[in-house]
């Protein structure tokens, strides 16, 4: 359950409460408890706006969001906390498995994305547990583009990609093994997340060709050595994207816009 369902739900729960204590209030004779329920009730009242109008916020305008992995060092680093502007890529349209209206802009190659983890970048374990995890990552292309990484250096359309913020914490350039038949079916088990059950050094520094699927996007860290990404689980539907990283607010000596 997302955060924005829990407050909307908690802010739910208390304006039941809230309307049980108005319901009730005639039951205070003395000045005391007459004085102490008015207390709670202001308490009461308050907070299930609060909660309401935060969880609104939460699930259309702006979220906070805590970096949890070294995945995007040194652009980020562990327990960095920043915004995130979830409308510059349009709102969500509730139940709508993740259709949206009113974008400002199309996310692109470039853009640093909050974005719920996709099914196959999960555990079988955390699959059945239905347990859910937001990662932050660059997108490098988008559908359509084709994608490949030769000796480190990702090339998006055969043109290789300036990327002056990428860290590669590891010397080493392991080499990739042939383990399909052919670039189709190469592809289709990428578009699958299959990479994810392969050897992580048989992919990381060499990858590719692949072809981004229309809708969807290629996410890479830019600690590029030590990062789970789209090279691993595959390509991200648009439906799983949260929002654009906005504002760096903690720690205070590292404050800027993204």
């Amino acid at each position: 359950m997302s955060m924005e369902l829990k407050l909307f739900l908690a802010g739910c729960i208390l304006f039941v409460v809230a309307m049980l204590m108005k319901a009730s209030r005639n039951h205070f004779k003395t000045k005391v408890s007459q004085s102490l329920f008015k207390n709670v009730y202001s308490w009461v009242d308050t907070l299930w706006t609060a909660l309401i109008i935060a969880s609104f916020l939460m699930f259309f305008f702006i979220q906070a969001f805590k970096i949890p992995s070294g995945s995007m060092r040194n652009t980020f680093y562990e327990g960095d906390h920043l915004f995130v502007n979830k409308f510059i890529y349009g709102f969500h349209i509730p139940f709508s498995d993740g259709k949206r209206f009113a974008a400002l802009k199309s996310l692109a190659p470039g853009d640093i994305v909050v974005f719920t983890c996709p099914p196959s970048a999960l555990t079988v374990s955390e699959r059945e547990a239905k347990i859910t995890k937001d990662y932050i990552k660059r997108c490098v292309a988008v559908g359509g583009d084709t994608v490949e990484v030769k000796d480190k250096k990702l090339y998006v359309n055969g043109i290789p990609v300036d990327e002056p913020y990428v860290n590669f914490g590891d010397p080493n350039v392991y080499q990739s093994f042939n383990l399909f038949n052919d670039a189709a079916e190469y592809q289709k088990a990428w578009e699958d997340g299959k990479f994810n059950s392969i050897p992580p050094n048989f992919i990381r520094d060499n990858f590719g060709p692949v072809t981004v699927p229309q809708g969807c996007y290629m996410m890479m860290g830019d600690n590029r050595d030590y990062s789970f990404d789209s090279r691993f689980w595959g390509p991200l539907p648009d439906k799983y994207i949260k929002g654009k990283a906005l504002f760096l607010y903690w720690p205070l000596q590292r404050i800027r816009l993204v």
